[in-house]
């Protein structure tokens, strides 16, 4: 069985690359307990692609990536929210707005990622680091949910979370914002699967659901 699954998305926003899929890609390289999937960026293709991973590869560890242009950190999200507000269209044209994630859901789940922990061990290996109170309303956000959503419900015991990476350095060249390398993302996000495994127990960070 594979111990972790990790994901990342194909560009989107006129991207031509996304730094989650290529961090995850190259984690995974060197990893024998861990596989790469990644996903489409399509509100209505994201969720069945992340079930038909776990379904797949039965991991004990799930940790979905995404790119956060703008984000000098890498930042482990704390908590999704029940909403869909999507501030440009997905990769097939769709734009909902004010829409549940899953109608009649709970408004939040947390992670079951020990992110305080994940931050600092990142922060001790000289990169940056902090943990994030928001995933933003667009098909990150849809996916951390739908993530917990899935754990919550159908796959007991199996833990998992959301991480944002910043531009490469190439995407950044086009504007202002921050960029960390590829290779430093994904020594990043090894540092939390690392400490994922484990540590299984955030102390002072609530799990669970919001109501």
């Amino acid at each position: 069985m594979t111990s972790v699954l990790l994901t990342g998305f194909e560009p989107f926003g006129g991207e031509r690359v996304n730094p989650s899929w290529q961090a995850v890609s190259l984690l995974t390289g060197r990893r024998r307990d861990a596989v790469a999937v990644e996903l489409p960026c399509v509100f209505s293709r994201s969720l069945v692609a992340l079930r038909d991973a776990i379904d797949e590869y039965r991991p004990e560890l799930v940790i979905c990536v995404g790119q956060a242009g703008g984000r000098p950190d890498v930042t482990p999200e704390r908590v999704a929210i029940n909403l869909i507000d999507a501030r440009i269209p997905d990769n097939a044209g769709s734009q909902p707005v004010d829409v549940p994630v899953i109608p009649g859901g709970p408004n939040a789940y947390f992670t079951t990622l020990p992110v305080k922990a994940c931050v600092a061990g990142i922060k001790g290996a000289g990169l940056p680091a902090s943990v994030s109170h928001t995933a933003g309303t667009y098909v990150c956000n849809q996916v951390f949910y739908g993530l917990m959503h899935l754990l919550d419900n159908d796959f007991p015991g199996v833990r998992g979370g959301f991480v944002h990476v910043p531009y490469t350095p190439e995407q950044a060249a086009r504007t202002t914002s921050p960029s960390l390398a590829v290779h430093r993302a994904a020594e990043a996000l090894g540092i939390i699967v690392d400490t994922a495994l484990s540590v299984t127990e955030d102390l002072s960070t609530p799990a669970g659901t919001l109501h």
